[in-house]
């Protein structure tokens, strides 16, 4: 989400504390104090809106968070258990998988994508005027072999061109409006609230990369490891049902999550109100997953082709 694939490029610190408890304080719980990985995007929201609204404490248990960039930059407190639990794109937990650094479940939904999520923009004036016009052309993603540079490469073969048409080259969503203005770049792949910013500075989009041939894209969701499921059935279970319940009131309050999301991003109110969000729901479409899935086999992106059966957690409670 970045995508890293989480979409996102800030990062940054965060409180780091973390703690085990008694079982006869804690309603069998194996631990009440967890440390969760967020990125600042408008997919952690549900965890926020989790903490502010009492959920967590309804269940037992105490949240820290620390924000993170993706999963891949934590992946030794995630292996050691000193991370909890982690948002992740579902481009990067099958990347994980594949390369078998770690096994990762997807342990609870947050978005898919909606039209104007995410696309390709070119400057202004620019000659390129349609995703055929890009071939030979420099597009900037954020992350190589990734969410951004899957999607577009579907849309480009539709308009006719093959991936191997046009250069991708790694820029940070943040850069990505000045390397267009300089001509560093012929286009970019962005997300919201870049994607908003970039238009509003004169860009145009020429591709939506979440509608059409990749509509309902899944985007991301919190991630755990098969270890620390199996270490911590009871306190998954508690988690999972605050958040589950957080899920719920971001797919139908959309005054929630802008309420929430100017707390642990850069972004300020009132752009937390305006830009496009993609859909809250509690599950993902699972032919959506493996959709995603194929691609990125097919684009050599994954080694071994998934069974995204296999990728979500299996949460009692």
């Amino acid at each position: 989400m970045a995508i890293a694939l989480t979409i996102s490029a800030c990062g940054g610190g965060g409180e780091s504390s973390t703690g085990t408890s008694s079982t006869s304080s804690s309603g069998g719980l194996e631990k009440t104090q967890l440390l969760v990985g967020v990125v600042p995007v408008p997919s952690s929201a549900p965890l926020f809106i989790a903490e502010k609204r009492g959920f967590f404490k309804e269940e037992g248990l105490t949240v820290k968070t620390e924000i993170i960039q993706a999963p891949q930059a934590v992946m030794p407190k995630i292996l050691n258990g000193s991370m909890d639990a982690f948002l992740t794109s579902y481009v990067s937990l099958m990347a994980i998988n594949d390369s078998g650094a770690a096994k990762l479940k997807l342990f609870q939904h947050s978005q898919e994508a909606a039209p104007n999520v995410a696309g390709v923009v070119v400057a202004k004036g620019s000659p390129v005027k349609t995703a055929a016009d890009l071939k030979g052309k420099t597009i900037a993603v954020n992350v190589l072999k990734a969410l951004g540079q899957t999607l577009t490469n579907a849309h480009l073969q539709q308009a006719g061109l093959k991936p191997e048409d046009v250069k991708y080259v790694p820029v940070q969503f943040a850069d990505q409006i000045a390397a267009l203005s300089s001509g560093q770049v012929d286009a970019a792949w962005l997300v919201e609230p870049f994607l908003t910013a970039a238009k509003k500075g004169g860009a145009t989009q020429i591709i939506d990369t979440t509608d059409g041939v990749t509509a309902g894209v899944p985007i991301d969701g919190w991630g755990v490891t098969e270890d620390w499921l199996a270490k911590n059935p009871k306190t998954a279970a508690a988690f999972h049902r605050a958040l589950a319940k957080a899920q719920q009131v971001a797919g139908t309050d959309r005054k929630a999550i802008d309420e929430v999301v100017p707390t642990y991003t850069q972004i300020p109110a009132d752009a937390a109100a305006a830009m496009t969000l993609g859909k809250f729901s509690m599950e993902a479409d699972k032919a959506s997953v493996q959709k995603l899935a194929d691609l990125l086999h097919g684009y050599g992106y994954l080694k071994t082709k998934v069974d995204v059966a296999q990728l979500f957690a299996p949460v009692s409670g």
